[in-house]
């Protein structure tokens, strides 16, 4: 394992301290504590998980699926069952296959989300990601709406090394990413990433605003494989559940970038989130700087979640 993943999960793990012990502690009680499976215990169990920001949701498919292999498996032993919850969390978590197929293809990729989530930085992150891999990126600066997100994002273009478009602070975001395309077209751009306004006390605006833009891309740029994400502060816990839900009515979502996993982070929320909206984490950030934004990877997740060592892997 690459020096960068082993310090990106080393400060994932640590991020999600918090919820490990909350889950890992309690599931571990119940494990030893009980001696047999039967409702008491599964209700104990449901409690933990909740508790550890897993939503009823996805705490009931994972109970259901749990108690299926269970009553298949004939096992009588609440510790046999530690592996199978383990991995029925892993099983609801992974990606599928095509989660990441923009990044090869000619994209255009919408950021959304509230201020103060980290979605600026998200798309900064990103486009030195795509970058990396040796993509031509240019962003989008289309929250014209804030004062010195321009600046924040042009501070970011120029640390990733990509092109930017921005309009004047109070221009319209759809005409940024009308001039955006046409950018793209001239310099044959694979990748453009548009940060958006992020209002969600003023959804019909929102909505208003992202129905221009998808217009503009679907008439200038129709061939372009679209991705719309969403990014969510991972130390929220249930708000961050509520945010997605409403962003969830005004943009067809196709993925989640989970910020702040650094921090208090409240774990159990991307596991909850892909379960109510089925929409996939496909980024998770861990820090400020540029390589702290990785692709979500079901099984790193799940370790540092249960504190399963990585030599396992």
């Amino acid at each position: 394992m690459s020096e960068e993943k082993k310090g990106f999960f080393a400060r994932l793990k640590e991020g999600l301290t918090k919820t490990r012990n909350n889950i890992v502690h309690g599931i571990d009680s119940i494990f030893s504590g009980f001696s047999a499976i039967d409702d008491d215990f599964y209700e104990e169990l449901e409690e933990i998980l909740i508790m550890g920001d897993l939503g009823v949701n996805a705490t009931s498919e994972i109970l259901d699926r749990l108690k299926k292999q269970v009553k298949e498996r004939g096992i009588r032993e609440p510790e046999a069952c530690r592996q199978l919850l383990i991995d029925s969390i892993r099983e609801q978590m992974h990606v599928g296959e095509t989660a990441y197929d923009f990044e090869e293809k000619q994209s255009v990729v919408l950021v959304i989300g509230v201020n103060g989530v980290g979605k600026t930085t998200s798309v900064g992150k990103l486009a030195a990601k795509l970058k990396g891999n040796g993509r031509k990126v240019l962003i989008a600066a289309a929250d014209t709406f804030r004062a010195a997100a321009g600046d924040q994002l042009a501070e970011w273009a120029n640390r990733a090394g990509v092109d930017m478009i921005g309009g004047k602070e109070g221009s319209d975001p759809a005409s940024v990413v009308f001039d955006a395309v046409s950018a793209a077209k001239a310099r044959h751009a694979d990748v453009i990433l548009i940060d958006t306004a992020g209002r969600l006390h003023n959804k019909k605006n929102l909505m208003e605003e992202l129905k221009k833009m998808n217009r503009i891309i679907d008439r200038e740029f129709p061939d372009a494989h679209r991705e719309n994400l969403v990014v969510l502060d991972g130390t929220t816990g249930q708000n961050a559940l509520v945010q997605a839900r409403e962003f969830a009515e005004v943009a067809n979502l196709t993925g989640i970038i989970l910020t702040k996993m650094d921090g208090t982070a409240k774990g159990g929320i991307a596991v909850a989130i892909e379960s109510e909206l089925d929409i996939p984490v496909k980024y998770i950030g861990v820090g400020e700087k540029i390589e702290d934004l990785q692709k979500f990877d079901a099984d790193q997740f799940v370790n540092a979640l249960f504190d399963v060592k990585m030599d396992e892997e």
